[in-house]
């Protein structure tokens, strides 16, 4: 008998998911357990359901506007988690914050323009800046201890070079990195400095499962906080990433004016339907199953560390200080990229996200999903170790 409701393993095949309808066209073979793309597997907050349905025996679905409760509810809700005290009216809304971030590289840059990210970082990245030829910067972040640190020296250099825009991951994906406020505000000031435009992407900002408090690099001062765009979401903290609803934190009026006249320049004027009620009901009514999620996924952090230590010592775990995923270094294996994903796949039949995908630094990692039931979470660990027991 499940003793909680991450306990429940749902079935999720047969609902066009991502994760478990692609896995025959991804890894080649139905039977290869997937624990890869960034959701998990847990039903969303009671509240959240109930407040769809309501929704759905109205019955007429036609054109919506923003309510005011929505961004009064996103307010509230960074103000308690993070103490970010923030205005409604500097919020715009988008269905994601990857579709956020690309409208904002065109709103605010020009091709050939270039744009700074810090490596490894979430794969899209790159796709955004590359497909809207823009021309892609790369520092290579530093890890010490098995933490993730910035290269500062890198960063003053290249920084200087006419850069219009620098992307941030905040947390870090894939490291799970909770970056230091003394990070933050030399990067800021760095920004400032050289007149940059931060786009902060901040989707796992609620997903601290470390001691290290988040910072929203936009509240570390007015200066930065004028020249920072930050997307959040739902998606992530309450497990709503098919909902198609983000927030976008613009402080400054005339950026927050620039981007919304981009959007509707493509035709974007407001969110679907289930998603407003979605967001809204989830960072009114979430806040209880969210902290009993964190502890549960504390739970499957420790569970795999353990698990790595005793079984399969030359991984090392980056212990991650936010977001349900977590960063494995395999180079101690002594294997190249495609002989990793080669053992995963064919010997332990399960698929884990390359570390190549996400840039220098990247090579000889993979990044596991443990949002998941602890049984799926253990059947995970016995397949990893399958996969490199000989080794």
């Amino acid at each position: 008998m499940a003793n909680t409701t991450f306990d429940q393993v749902i079935e999720r095949r047969g609902t066009n998911s991502t994760k478990w309808d692609a896995t025959k066209k991804l890894f080649g073979s139905d039977d290869v357990l997937p624990m890869w793309v960034a959701d998990m597997d847990f039903k969303a907050p009671e509240e959240v359901l109930a407040a769809i349905k309501e929704r759905v025996e109205h019955g007429v679905f036609g054109y919506n506007i923003s309510p005011p409760s929505t961004s009064e509810a996103i307010v509230n809700w960074v103000k308690k988690r993070h103490g970010w005290d923030i205005q409604s009216d500097w919020i715009s809304y988008n269905p994601g914050v990857v579709t956020a971030m690309a409208m904002a590289i065109g709103a605010f840059t020009l091709p050939r323009d270039r744009i700074v990210i810090l490596t490894p970082v979430y794969q899209p990245f790159f796709h955004l800046v590359e497909r809207n030829d823009r021309e892609l910067v790369t520092v290579e972040n530093i890890l010490v201890n098995e933490q993730y640190e910035m290269d500062f020296t890198k960063l003053e250099d290249v920084l200087s070079h006419e850069v219009k825009m620098l992307m941030l991951c905040n947390p870090h994906n894939p490291g799970g990195k909770v970056w230091k406020k003394e990070d933050l505000i030399r990067l800021g000031e760095l920004c400032v400095k050289h007149d940059i435009l931060i786009l902060s992407d901040d989707i796992h900002s609620d997903m601290i499962v470390g001691e290290i408090p988040y910072t929203p690099i936009s509240s570390l001062s007015e200066e930065i906080r004028e020249r920072t765009i930050t997307f959040i979401a739902p998606s992530k903290t309450f497990n709503l990433a098919g909902l198609q609803a983000s927030a976008v934190i613009i402080p400054n009026k005339r950026l927050k004016l620039k981007f919304d006249h981009y959007q509707g320049s493509l035709g974007f004027y407001s969110l679907n339907t289930f998603g407003l009620v979605g967001m809204e009901a989830a960072y009114q009514y979430g806040e209880k199953w969210f902290d009993e999620l964190l502890t549960y996924l504390k739970g499957n952090i420790q569970l795999l560390v353990n698990y790595i230590e005793a079984n399969l010592p030359k991984i090392k775990v980056i212990k991650p200080e936010a977001t349900y995923l977590v960063w494995l270094d395999c180079r101690g294996l002594g294997l190249s990229d495609e002989q990793i994903q080669k053992h995963l796949i064919e010997k332990g039949k399960i698929g884990l996200e390359p570390g190549k995908k996400y840039g220098p630094g990247g090579e000889g990692f993979v990044r596991i999903n443990i949002g998941c039931s602890r049984t799926t979470l253990e059947e995970g660990l016995q397949r990893l170790k399958l996969a490199f027991e000989e080794i």
